[in-house]
């Protein structure tokens, strides 16, 4: 089994020179989806880190078995990743059916819709995102335990707080 830190130096290898939409250093996105997921334990907070890995780099399911990540870790990483054919609505409720996969997509997306990050972007793509990313909240949000997704906004997305069905009161 391997570390979380290495699993970190992982990430920051296969992530080296990808930048995301706004610009920034992609290894900086995967790394705050993982620290939304702290709470849930370093094999989650492995997933967080590799999200993105199989989609967008040349890493493979059976090459992060062979580095020491954890069965359980890729199969959340598969589990998120997109599919040929399959599409995003699709993809979002498959990923409402698993338990692990559920907090790991929902960190994205609150990561996605970090307002700093959506700043950089023209106009019409921003609110084309914003729906997608909000349509996808209205799936995955309902099958995770509240308390669990309030406590990944409240590291990675405050913003997003108030759109908690169950919040009565301000946000503090």
């Amino acid at each position: 089994m391997t570390t979380l830190s290495a699993v970190d130096r992982l990430a920051e290898r296969a992530h080296a020179g990808q930048v995301d939409k706004a610009g920034a250093p992609y290894v900086e996105h995967v790394r705050a989806v993982a620290a939304g997921l702290a709470p849930f334990g370093p094999e989650l907070q492995m997933a967080g880190l590799l999200h993105d890995v199989l989609e967008d780099t040349e890493w493979t399911a059976d090459a992060l078995r062979a580095a020491g990540v954890p069965d359980r870790v890729v199969a959340v990483v598969e589990a998120v990743t997109d599919e040929p054919g399959v599409s995003y609505e699709e993809k979002i409720r498959r990923i409402a059916r698993d338990p692990d996969a559920v907090l790991v997509k929902i960190a994205d997306n609150a990561h996605n819709s970090r307002p700093d990050r959506a700043a950089g972007l023209a106009p019409d793509r921003r609110e084309r995102l914003a729906a997608k990313y909000a349509g996808a909240r209205a799936v995955l949000w309902p099958a995770a335990e509240a308390e669990d997704v309030e406590a990944i906004l409240r590291i990675v997305n405050p913003h997003l707080l108030p759109e908690l069905p169950h919040r009565a009161g301000p946000v503090t």
